[in-house]
């Protein structure tokens, strides 16, 4: 990178010499672009940067979504012992006879106090308790769906952060040296030996330096704002990250992939406890025609002059849900349409999963090839080829503007590369996304490597 700045210095300290003849404007454009080179200051934190794995611990305890998500876990399991519970039991008092001449008379009537409980049929109760226990694993599963989603939120906005910071790092390699380039030139300002295109060339290359910058400092913000909500932070929150890209030298075969994803992917697994709770409830719903059972157990007072003052009471009583096979029948249809609504929602499910794993795979290895590509090939063949335009340069075989095109495009091949390695992590993070689970891949980290500045004889 720094031989892209020494070469542009030595540029633009020759072409400055064709300035004295035309005087300089004053709203000078290389005024403007080195006003803005270094104008790229962000909200860095003061204390330790943050590692990836110390953001997701961080993700993990503090995200809004992660909170809502453990408190409907919670919800769920308070509903566990309502949901087989019985029903409570019933108290009654009862006066028969009482006179219409004296109803303060109780003596000349027949009272009775009794307890009553409803006892349900056989299995009902399990059956809504197991309903209740397949909430809770769908809640469970959801809960870890949203820690996967937040997880993985965070890995590409973690990522992204060190792109920016490694382009923010290339640019810094530039300013210095492209400052002391525009002192240069109007320090030689009045020497003369360039035409006015290599002037203006000048003025592109530096227009470009300011307008990377643009880019990255929005790409930086971004990706701060995107951090600091999923660590359930103010987007402004000064933000430091420390790590390296890695880009691994073998992907998991698909199919693997897919067999991980149908096991432990939590949207599926919520999905399978959810047709399994729909298959709970036809269960439970055909249990409709088993009878419930009222006893009832109580005290009577019977009447003054009664042979026997006090008795008892014994009482049993059932539904008859033979004589409702209309309302009954027709739960049992919806639970069975549920149960099939809910199998074919699996099915979907699974078939939309296999499918973005295999476009996730694709995606990452496609961004594999082209990480290896920049850094293998595309990077070695711009070096070689800036370190025969300076030979030539030196020679007086070509023209400075040709070189200055070619330290350019290897400026250009070192952000691309950046870049490339950043969508790499991304792709990956889909990847993981898609199957539900971190992938265990070995990994070769990646770290950008400024380009060894080259002595040039102008």
């Amino acid at each position: 990178m720094k031989s892209a700045l020494f070469l542009l210095f030595l540029f633009l300290a020759a072409a400055a010499s064709g300035w004295s003849q035309v005087p300089a404007p004053p709203n000078d454009p290389m005024d403007h672009a080195a006003a803005m080179l270094g104008d790229h200051a962000h909200a860095a934190a003061t204390g330790p940067a943050l590692t990836l794995d110390e953001a997701e611990r961080i993700a993990l305890d503090t995200n809004p979504d992660i909170a809502v998500a453990a408190r409907r876990v919670s919800m769920a399991q308070a509903h566990v012992p309502s949901a087989g519970a019985l029903d409570d039991p019933m108290a009654m008092a009862r006066f028969w006879g009482v006179p219409l001449e004296k109803p303060w008379d109780y003596n000349a009537a027949q009272s009775m106090f009794s307890l009553s409980q409803t006892l349900p049929g056989p299995g009902k109760r399990a059956l809504r308790t197991g309903i209740a226990n397949t909430d809770v694993s769908v809640a469970k599963a959801q809960f870890e769906q949203v820690k996967l989603q937040v997880r993985v939120g965070v890995r590409k906005a973690f990522y992204d952060l060190l792109r920016a910071q490694d382009e923010l790092h290339i640019h810094d390699e530039h300013v210095g040296i492209a400052r002391q380039a525009i002192e240069a030139a109007r320090i030689k300002y009045a020497v003369g030996k360039v035409p006015q295109q290599d002037v203006l060339k000048a003025q592109v290359a530096l227009t470009r330096l300011a307008e990377h910058m643009i880019r990255f400092n929005q790409d930086w913000e971004t990706a701060r704002s995107q951090f600091n909500t999923l660590l359930g932070r103010d987007p402004e929150t000064p933000v430091a990250v420390a790590g390296q890209h890695a880009v691994v030298e073998q992907l998991p075969a698909a199919r693997a992939l897919a067999d991980l994803a149908l096991q432990t992917r939590p949207d599926l697994v919520a999905a399978k406890q959810a047709a399994e709770k729909s298959r709970q409830q036809q269960a439970l719903a055909k249990k409709s025609y088993t009878p419930d059972f009222t006893v009832a157990a109580g005290y009577m007072v019977m009447p003054t002059g009664s042979d026997f003052r006090s008795a008892y009471m014994l009482e049993g009583s059932m539904n008859l849900p033979w004589l409702n096979r209309h309302r009954h029948d027709a739960e049992i249809a919806e639970s069975t349409a549920q149960l099939t609504e809910q199998d074919a929602e699996l099915a979907a499910m699974q078939n939309a999963a296999l499918g973005q794993i295999r476009e996730a795979l694709v995606q990452a290895q496609s961004a594999q090839r082209l990480a290896h590509m920049y850094h293998d090939d595309l990077r070695p063949q711009a070096q070689a080829t800036l370190e025969a335009s300076v030979v030539a340069y030196e020679n007086d075989k070509t023209e400075f503007l040709d070189l200055l095109d070619s330290q350019m495009n290897v400026v250009d091949i070192d952000l691309a590369w950046v870049q490339a390695v950043a969508d790499f992590d991304a792709r990956l993070a889909d990847l993981e996304l898609a199957t539900g689970t971190p992938l265990a891949t070995p990994a070769t980290p990646t770290t950008p490597t400024p380009t060894t500045p080259t002595e040039v004889q102008p």
